[in-house]
């Protein structure tokens, strides 16, 4: 596994919005897997630093075209790692392969991947994104920071967790408890005066925002009338907003899950007993492909799909990559019977070559 990711004052550059520029190579120079320059490799030709990403399209809109492609230019070209070999006709480079055979180079994607095994929450996706950031302590208070809400300074870390004999990491709270009900324009009000970017803020409204249209259309109101229970408590803002500030750190070029696990059973809450999944879940899991799993209970938290839903995520197998950083990310809770824990990975998307020397698509 590489070195983990980090940001903050010890981080990888960034371009000039702010996102962390991972994997790939803004001075022009070929890169070995240890990110050293190649040596004798020319690089990568036609690109340099000052590219754009454009903005993340959010999901949640079913009546428009998901593109999720962030803008590639498949009229760019990648070298791949210098041949090395005899030289037996004399011509003074290396010999190429006895065959034809299919080569990758390193593209300039990168792949954010999830994997939910048991199902996905607010606090498991806060704690995924954090290992995959490499956040240690104090970047994690500096970014909890950012929401201005000064309860939560110092009560939250991402600690190892071991479950079913296998080992991840889990997000970790020591919040003052609440009995307070926050609606739709609190939780505005919140994260209008925090510092996040204006990209993590962007994420965590929107999370919100498909939340009160979905418990809107459960409860028969107006988004204005809704009021949250749990995910209006502290703890789902806070996983709401660490997951945006962190998304928006890594700035993947493509988020791609797999399908999410469901179960029967019953969910214990403020309007008392729920089927699984609850209400406003199944709302928002309209469009949203589902693999049912021999376990009971809630696997889908409504903080985990708006989550999902917000970070615009495509749903499909894993892509062609280069797996950089992996985490298995475990929720409060052990599910029997079925493999526990959300597995995260960021890495570089492959380009496949073909014999000819032409570059195809970067795989999805």
């Amino acid at each position: 596994m590489t070195a983990p990711l980090s940001f903050g004052t010890c981080g990888p550059d960034l371009d000039d919005r702010g996102h962390a520029m991972l994997g790939h190579d803004h001075e022009g120079q070929g890169r070995d897997r240890a990110g050293e320059p190649a040596p004798g490799c020319p690089g990568i030709h036609g690109r340099n630093s000052g590219h754009d990403h454009p903005p993340h399209r959010l999901a949640g809109d079913h009546g428009h075209d998901h593109d999720h492609s962030r803008g590639k230019d498949d009229s760019h070209s990648h070298d791949l790692p210098c041949a090395t070999g005899p030289d037996p006709a004399g011509t003074g480079r290396a010999a190429g392969p006895a065959a034809p055979v299919t080569a990758y180079a390193y593209g300039p994607a990168r792949a954010l991947v999830l994997r939910p095994s048991s199902g996905i929450a607010g606090d498991i996706m806060a704690a995924g994104l954090a290992r995959m950031a490499g956040f240690d302590a104090r970047q994690m208070d500096e970014a909890l920071e950012t929401l201005c809400l000064p309860e939560l300074s110092g009560k939250v870390r991402v600690v190892p967790r071991l479950v079913g004999g296998i080992s991840g990491w889990g997000l970790e709270l020591s919040l003052p408890r609440e009995h307070r009900h926050r609606g739709p324009g609190d939780v505005r009000e919140i994260f209008a005066r925090s510092s996040m970017t204006p990209r993590a803020r962007e994420l965590a409204l929107e999370s919100f925002r498909l939340l009160a249209e979905a418990e809107a259309a459960v409860h028969g109101t107006t988004v204005s009338e809704v009021h949250f229970h749990e995910v209006g408590a502290l703890d789902s803002i806070l996983d709401a907003g660490l997951s945006s500030i962190l998304f928006d750190l890594i700035s993947p070029d493509v988020f791609v899950s797999g399908p999410l696990p469901v179960c029967d059973g019953a969910i214990r809450c403020a309007h008392g007993l729920l089927p699984s999944p609850a209400p406003a879940v199944m709302r928002l899991l309209e469009g949203v492909p589902v693999v049912g799993i021999d376990s009971e209970g809630e696997t889908v938290t409504p903080t985990g799909i708006s989550l999902i839903l917000a970070f615009g995520a495509v749903f499909g197998p894993w892509p062609a990559m280069t797996v950089d950083a992996q985490a298995i990310s475990y929720g409060s809770r052990a599910l029997p019977g079925v493999p526990n824990g959300a597995l995260f990975a960021l890495g570089r998307r492959l380009a496949a070559r073909g014999p000819d020397g032409g570059q195809d698509h970067a795989h999805a």
